[in-house]
Formats: C-alpha cells, sequence, structure tokens
C-alpha cells in the first residue's frame, strides 16, 4: 500500500475553506431564517461569499485556449482574448 504525505499547507488551505464556508453558510441561513435578529455581520459575510462567487478565480491564463498568453508590464501573466470564429460567412438558404 502506497502512503502519501498530504503537505500541512494544504491542509491549512482546506480547513480554512471549510471554515469560511461553514461561515457563509450559517450567515445566509441566519439571514433566511430569522431576519429580524440577524445583523451587519451576518450581511457582510452573505454578500461578500456571494461577491466572490462572481470572480471568475479558477480561470487561469493559457496559450492552448483560443487565446494568447503574453507578458505584461509587471513581468504576470495576461491572457488576451480569442477571435471570433467565422464559419462560412453566410447562412444556409432554406
Amino acid at each position: 500500500m502506497v502512503r502519501r504525505r498530504v503537505p500541512l499547507v494544504t491542509l491549512v488551505w482546506i480547513a480554512g475553506g471549510l471554515v469560511a464556508g461553514g461561515l457563509w453558510w450559517w450567515a445566509v441561513l441566519r439571514l433566511a431564517l430569522v431576519p429580524e435578529q440577524s445583523g451587519l455581520v451576518e450581511g457582510a459575510v452573505a454578500a461578500g461569499g456571494w461577491g466572490l462567487s462572481l470572480l471568475p478565480v479558477h480561470v487561469t491564463a493559457s496559450a492552448g485556449a483560443g487565446g494568447r498568453a503574453v507578458r505584461g508590464a509587471t513581468g504576470a501573466r495576461v491572457t488576451t482574448a480569442s477571435r471570433p470564429r467565422r464559419w462560412g460567412g453566410g447562412s444556409d438558404p432554406s
């Protein structure tokens, strides 16, 4: 049996994500179930978590995704938009 060691940093990130997710769910459920007793903290946590869900944080710069990965002024990788595809230029006569 092969045992793989998980780095401590990975475990800390996973635990932090679970704690943050638990706090967000607590805030959302408290706002939904007892809105008269919830306050500013619950609203801020719920709105902040919802706002983070709108960010495309899973997207990374990649040259194979149709765009072109280049180095920006700060040295960071920046992805340019891909050109729209042209499929024959006309429509079918129907």
